[in-house]
């Protein structure tokens, strides 16, 4: 399992075999079923998901009991609630597996701490959050300028696992289309 976690890091920063035991002694495996919550909405958020397999997907449900469907993470992604997260508070979000998964957590007193006495660390965690930065503007934008196939288009085009993976239905709330329009996709 902590295999995948260190070509991850090592992708953007070098690591020695003792710094890698150091950076692993700071996560704790985690394993669940298809269909099971890593987090609830309305619950306190005290980790963070390193997706070692299987598939997740982040969701808002909405007053009007629509879900909506804000993120998906597969394989060396990064998921939670990360307001919540950041500010220990509770979720907006729930976070459901789409498949059985297994996930590297890792607590914000851990985060901080290995940000804080390990430098490496502290720059891996930076990058990592301006990519994902700019991927939720990217992914708003698209929302604001792309029509509804274009989004489809670049979904497919960035993510085409994707569609072998996600139901149909699911993927139509990602693109925030009706499921019939996916089809006609």
């Amino acid at each position: 399992m902590g295999d995948r976690l260190r070509k991850h890091i090592e992708e953007v920063v070098p690591l020695s075999d003792d710094e890698y035991a150091f950076v692993l002694s700071h996560f704790s495996k985690e394993a669940y079923g298809k269909n099971d919550f890593i987090i609830q909405q309305g619950e306190t958020v005290n980790h963070c998901y390193f997706v070692i397999s299987g598939l997740l997907k982040l969701v808002y449900n909405g007053l009007d009991g629509k879900q909506h469907i804000v993120s998906f993470a597969m394989e060396n992604w990064w998921e939670s609630d990360f307001a919540a997260f950041f500010t220990q508070t509770k979720a907006q979000m729930s976070l459901q597996c789409i498949e059985e998964t297994h996930v590297l957590s890792i607590s914000l007193n851990n985060y901080n701490k290995l940000a804080a006495d390990f430098p490496k660390m502290e720059y891996f965690f930076l990058k990592k959050s301006n990519a994902g930065h700019i991927a939720s503007q990217r992914r708003i934008l698209s929302f604001l300028i792309s029509s509804a196939k274009e989004r489809y288009e670049q979904l497919l085009e960035q993510y085409p696992i994707l569609f072998q993976r996600v139901p149909k239905m699911l993927l139509a709330s990602y693109l925030g289309v009706s499921r019939e329009t996916l089809s006609r996709l």
